[in-house]
């Protein structure tokens, strides 16, 4: 059954990439018909889900 999912609070924020890393994502957006910023969420939860546990460090 198809179910609206709500959509999730965005927040702005601002990063540098370097120029080359740009134009590599936008040639990926427009191959794969994804907005470069959905491609770069995908990208950053993709690593970030890839990542061993770091210990936290105590304060």
């Amino acid at each position: 059954m198809f179910v609206v999912k709500q959509s999730q609070d965005m927040v702005n924020k601002t990063f540098r990439f370097p120029q080359d890393l740009v134009d590599r994502l936008e040639r990926v957006a427009k191959e794969q018909n994804v907005s470069v910023n959905s491609l770069v969420k995908q990208c950053c939860e993709y690593a970030l889900g890839e990542m061993p546990d770091v210990p936290q460090k105590a304060e």
